[in-house]
């Protein structure tokens, strides 16, 4: 049943209405009450407006308009109108008395009130997140349907069991199991097509996307063809490497800066693994990946400051975020890493 959140009065003409506003099932609606008791429900973009007062969508379009400089690139990633997150950007001021922003300028700019406040705004959207999480996961009823995206730094060990352990305990879920890296997992993840990624952790992540750090590291290595000219030098630099073609990710969202030099790229580690096979160049590889695919047809090149460790990060997004099931299989993913690494 929905829950009548807030009662209004407006004046409509010579006619006093109430407006109630009502959410059922994370949507807005106005229920308009006039005096010959007819019920109207609508979904009007005002609605947006007093619904994000002092509230997390509220808090939520202060954040991101902080973190993108203008209220209209903040309202273009929430998928709301400028007007909307202005106004709710304003009736926050209002709520704590404060100015956030100093709008002398083109851009928006955070005053020094706006910058306290804004610690505590990205806490409270945490806690909610965190709270969001816990009622899923003690949820009684179990997806359907699971898509997993991993990066192809993450090798899932058969020895773990974790699939043999999620297929007893969830016998009748469909399992998709996709494979990307970087920035296309998130887009899947952003569009709904998967609920879970195992991906390269990510010095920053969009407002919508939840991530959380696995204790493990993995490493990364240089690698050319062992008929490389590079296999034969002794002692290598980087000076070396840039005389020779490099192969690199590129995914394709293509976010990453383009190296510069001579380049070849594909987008995913195993077909950027079979190009340095076959001596089209140098490589940055998953020493893991190249332990188990690599059939000796590689050679570890050996220069300072390689092998790199990086982290892994398991995410997923807040609008559509995974089930019991998915929550369950990522718990899974930090045990077996944890379990591996000891």
């Amino acid at each position: 049943m929905p829950v009548l959140s807030e009662l209004l009065l407006l004046e409509q003409g010579s006619r006093q209405r109430q407006i109630g506003l009502i959410k059922a099932r994370g949507s807005y609606g106005v229920t308009i009450i006039d005096f010959s008791g007819n019920i109207k429900i609508v979904s009007i973009d005002e609605i947006d407006i007093l619904k994000m007062r002092y509230a997390p969508e509220a808090l939520e379009a202060f954040v991101e308009a902080a973190a993108l400089g203008s209220f209209s690139s903040a309202a273009r990633k929430l998928g709301k109108t400028q007007s909307t997150v202005s106004t709710a950007i304003a009736n926050l001021e209002i709520d704590l008395g404060l100015t956030l922003f100093s709008r002398d300028g083109r851009y928006p700019v955070l005053t020094e009130a706006g910058h306290k406040v804004l610690g505590y705004a990205h806490e409270i959207l945490a806690a909610s997140d965190r709270l969001e999480e816990l009622s899923i996961r003690m949820a009684d009823e179990v997806e359907a349907r699971l898509t997993i995206v991993i990066s192809d730094i993450y090798q899932l060990n058969p020895d773990q069991g974790i699939l043999r352990r999620f297929e007893k305990r969830f016998p009748d879920i469909e399992l998709e199991y996709l494979d990307a890296e970087r920035a296309d997992v998130l887009d899947l993840l952003q569009t709904g097509r998967a609920q879970l990624g195992l991906l390269a952790a990510q010095s920053d992540y969009p407002s919508d996307i939840i991530a959380r750090r696995l204790p493990e590291r993995v490493e990364m290595a240089v690698y050319v063809g062992r008929k490389h000219p590079l296999a034969a030098i002794p002692e290598l630099t980087s000076d070396h490497l840039a005389r020779y073609r490099h192969i690199y990710l590129n995914t394709y969202a293509a976010t990453d800066k383009k190296p510069g030099g001579l380049v070849w790229s594909a987008s995913d580690y195993l077909m950027v693994l079979e190009m340095a096979e076959e001596g089209f160049g140098w490589a940055e590889l998953p020493r893991s990946l190249v332990k188990q695919y690599g059939r000796g047809r590689l050679v570890e090149l050996k220069l300072n400051g390689w092998p790199r460790p990086i982290a892994a990060d398991v995410a997923w997004s807040k609008h559509t975020p995974p089930g019991p099931a998915g929550f369950w299989l990522l718990d899974q993913f930090v045990k077996g890493m944890v379990d591996r690494s000891s």
